[in-house]
């Protein structure tokens, strides 16, 4: 009787997890592009937020609003970590179950690192995931009760510059000849939400651990103004909504500002909020006092933007 009791006690933990949990999508079923086989593992720190190192395996976790309240918006999360790590849930999956809340899907991108041995061409690693994350979307968009196009792309720090990139070099050919057709869709984000983003990589202005680990230390200039994003933007960069503070002594206040001149100056639809205090890396700001108001700002800019 004891072992039957277990038996059904497994069965029904077993029923919750595949009931309650996420479905975790590896982006490329296949072969991954641009890496080759190493002895590198994939690394999890579990303190005070989740952090993810070395990934070899890029992944897209979804988290699905209910059929009732779904607004046919998407947001695919990319984590912030100098690209040397990646926030996980602090920047990722505690963002995805707020968006959900909002009726809103939401997809936290677990995308390769530069620093990984594993790559053959590394700064353009995280921008093929990126795309490759925002085809899925658009490809599963019915399935997953979205409008295929109103998926946006959101970047905390060094994860903003992998979304503001994908946002300026959505039609970046980082594949060559491929028979996947999922590569004939866009990659073109809708929106971008950008929270106290890494954009330029001019020397003044830049997070230079993000600068180092994604394009190396001595990069030609013809590289450094490529990922430098604000000079990017053309009249196809889509609508975009700006998160940064002064006091921001990690990634200077600049990185937001210039990216928001550029836009307003090629006529693309931008908000930006600048909070005199708050440093960096404050996630939803949750009893941060002022900071914790940003959620609400952007829910406001999702309802209003087309």
């Amino acid at each position: 009787m004891k072992h039957s009791h277990l038996f059904y006690l497994f069965i029904f933990l077993l029923f919750f997890n595949q009931s309650f949990g996420q479905t975790i999508l590896p982006l490329w079923p296949d072969q991954i592009p641009n890496q080759n086989k190493t002895n590198e593992k994939e690394l999890k720190n579990n303190g005070d937020i989740l952090s993810v190192f070395n990934v070899q395996t890029p992944t897209l976790e979804i988290f699905l609003p209910t059929k009732k309240t779904a607004t046919g918006k998407a947001v695919i999360i990319c984590p912030g970590g100098g690209y040397s790590f990646l926030a996980y849930d602090w920047e990722g999956t505690d963002i995805a179950k707020w968006f959900n809340a909002q009726g809103i899907a939401a997809f936290v991108l677990k995308y390769r690192l530069p620093i990984s041995s594993s790559l053959i061409k590394p700064d353009i690693a995280p921008l093929q995931d990126a795309q490759r994350a925002i085809r899925l979307v658009r490809k599963n968009a019915k399935r997953w009760n979205i409008d295929p196009n109103q998926i946006g792309v959101m970047g905390f720090s060094a994860g903003g510059h992998l979304a503001s990139t994908l946002g300026t070099h959505f039609n970046d050919d980082l594949l060559g000849k491929s028979n996947d057709t999922i590569n004939s869709l866009s990659a073109r984000p809708d929106f971008m939400i950008l929270i106290y983003p890494v954009i330029s990589f001019n020397e003044l202005n830049t997070h230079k651990g993000s600068k180092i680990n994604l394009i190396g230390e001595n990069a030609p200039q013809s590289v450094v103004d490529h990922y430098s994003n604000e000079l990017q933007v053309n009249e196809k960069t889509p609508p975009t909504f700006l998160l940064h503070s002064t006091d921001d002594a990690v990634v200077p206040v600049a990185n937001s500002l210039l990216f928001y001149q550029a836009l307003e100056k090629k006529g693309i639809d931008v908000e930006m909020h600048i909070y005199p205090k708050g440093g960096h890396g404050y996630g939803l700001g949750i009893g941060l006092g002022h900071l914790q108001q940003w959620p609400s700002l952007l829910n406001n800019w999702l309802n209003q933007i087309k």
